[in-house]
């Protein structure tokens, strides 16, 4: 039996956990939420710079990994959320990881990836930072010029695993049909 993953990245401040959380729960498959991961890795860790911050995240990247390869060798679906970086980014080609896995299993794939015009997210993205929720390992510390943020954002549009991608533009959460997306979840799930 093929084991399935689906993969929320895109990004930032574009709803991927929000989604996440809502289609783990519509569909009964497990998710990991990348930053919520994160909090809970350095729950008893003081991150008190950005740099800390990123290697925290490498480390949580990898922790997913490790879990998510956990599901797929035993034929359980899961849902991996983040801001994926493909080749370039950072040290780590996490598309490059993400698709070895994929291979590795040879497990179906499905990926939701989450755009949206920069300047509504840049604000988005401002707004959620201060919140407690975000925890501090999540915080960025300081408020990013929008051309900073759009290029993080631009330096995500490389991430294709060559799998089916569901783009979903969230410039205005209004005009996203989520129920849709959660029907072509549970359509994927149904594929042998």
């Amino acid at each position: 039996m093929k084991s399935h993953i689906i993969i929320i990245t895109g990004y930032l401040a574009a709803g991927k956990s929000t989604f996440a959380r809502r289609l783990s729960e519509a569909i009964s498959v497990p998710c990991i939420v990348k930053d919520t991961f994160k909090n809970a890795l350095c729950a008893s860790v003081d991150v008190d710079s950005r740099e800390e911050s990123s290697r925290f995240s490498a480390v949580t990247f990898d922790a997913m990994m490790y879990v998510a390869e956990r599901h797929i060798e035993t034929g359980c679906p899961i849902i991996i959320e983040g801001n994926f970086v493909p080749y370039g980014v950072k040290k780590t080609d996490e598309a490059g990881v993400i698709k070895a896995l994929i291979e590795k299993y040879n497990c179906r794939s499905l990926t939701f990836k989450f755009v949206g015009g920069t300047r509504i997210l840049h604000k988005r993205f401002i707004e959620r930072d201060i919140l407690p929720e975000r925890g501090q390992a999540n915080m960025m510390g300081y408020e990013p010029s929008y051309d900073e943020f759009d290029l993080w954002c631009r330096n995500l549009d490389g991430f294709d695993l060559k799998d089916s991608i569901v783009m979903v533009d969230t410039t205005d959460f209004g005009m996203v049909n989520f129920e849709k997306h959660i029907e072509t979840a549970r359509e994927f799930l149904r594929t042998i």
